[in-house]
């Protein structure tokens, strides 16, 4: 039976033409998938069919799928972390330029000459002092949030001659011990809003960091202090901010999250959430997201999932039954099927791949209290 995949988003075709055509039908209106491939269309409101089986999120945000609601019906959701690393941290290392050098209003006043004639010469001499800036070489970047762009920014403004502060509550000792150079890994917030000349945020979007630069952590930062933000708009209490910047507090602030209330601001540099927005990124994100997709659907493992714990097996016997669930049912499944392996974890649901020569029992394990879903591989 071919296997049904939507596609809400454009995806690249270096990932959709993985999928075998003989098992596979990709559309961008199926009613009831098997699978979805979305980008950054929004699936709050969308009603799940009783088929559908993992969502693949090509990107790294999750925000736009309802995870909780996805966990309840036993749908795995992928995203695909450090797939556009490399493109967003190319433009963060830009946003540090263009928050130094006044490069955006300088190419608009440069434009506001045309029609000078031979005076434009003279008006560009006499006006690029309005437009002079730092140089980022000996300053100090705090980094918060070491994960896969945090990393590459980190390292990339290491090659510039920059310093670097590192914060994050998630540093594993291996990504510690890769860090190159004098970078500084700091315990507290406070100790790098005090030391950065510059602070790019590198985290997701948390009831903990929603809103994390404030009028409460700019009072901390250095005065002239500029902010990158690449991650997620709401991070930035966009009020606190421009009164940061009002009173001088704050020098510049450059995100990847317009809103009505930053346009026109001056000093603030809005671009149009281009962060990911490369070729090889998508090609990157669709890869890596297809790849997942099928090896869940045809083998029931799992990799990058945001709400089901990392389970894979090597196939070992004749049937292979995935299991999910609000708690973990390892034991009471073990009893009804006699598995000649299992692998098990949870996260925000449980997750369990039973291999079995015996008879499956779905309808049994489906009684279990908190089993959400059962699929048999054959």
């Amino acid at each position: 039976m071919m296997q049904q995949i939507l596609t809400l988003n454009n995806i690249s075709t270096k990932g959709t033409d993985l999928f075998d055509s003989a098992k596979y039908e990709i559309s961008n209106s199926v009613a009831d998938p098997d699978a979805v491939l979305v980008r950054s269309a929004s699936m709050h409101d969308m009603e799940f069919g009783s088929s559908l089986k993992c969502i693949a999120r090509a990107g790294a945000g999750v925000n736009n799928i309802p995870l909780d609601r996805c966990t309840e019906k036993g749908i795995v959701v992928f995203n695909t972390p450090g797939a556009n690393a490399n493109a967003v941290k190319e433009l963060v290392i830009c946003a540090l330029l263009m928050a130094s050098r006044k490069i955006a209003v300088a190419i608009d006043w440069c434009k506001d000459l045309k029609g000078e004639g031979n005076q434009v010469g003279k008006m560009v001499e006499k006006g690029k002092s309005n437009f002079a800036g730092p140089e980022i070489f000996g300053k100090t970047l705090g980094v918060i949030g070491v994960g896969a762009i945090g990393f590459k920014v980190a390292q990339a403004a290491l090659a510039l001659g920059m310093k670097v502060i590192c914060y994050d509550t998630q540093l594993t000792p291996e990504r510690a011990a890769a860090l190159q150079g004098d970078v500084v890994i700091v315990d507290t917030l406070d100790e790098l809003y005090a030391n950065s000349d510059y602070i790019t945020l590198h985290v997701p979007s948390l009831p903990s960091t929603i809103g994390m630069i404030n009028a409460e952590s700019l009072a901390k930062c250095k005065d002239g202090v500029r902010i990158l933000n690449f991650a997620r708009g709401d991070l930035v209490n966009n009020s606190d901010l421009i009164f940061a910047m009002d009173c001088g507090l704050c020098a510049a602030y450059v995100t990847d999250f317009p809103s009505d209330d930053l346009l026109g601001v001056s000093g603030v540099t809005a671009l149009p959430h281009l962060g990911a927005s490369t070729p090889e990124s998508e090609e990157n994100c669709a890869v890596m997201a297809v790849n997942q997709t099928i090896d869940y659907l045809e083998n029931g493992n799992i990799l990058n999932s945001v709400n089901f714990p990392a389970v894979s097996l090597k196939r070992k016997g004749k049937s292979r039954v995935c299991i999910t669930a609000t708690s973990d049912v390892s034991a009471a499944v073990s009893a009804l099927l006699s598995p000649v392996q299992t692998a098990c974890g949870s996260k925000k649901g449980f997750y369990m791949i039973a291999d079995t020569d015996a008879a499956v029992p779905v309808d049994k394990i489906k009684a279990i209290a908190s089993v959400t879903s059962v699929r048999v591989i054959d």
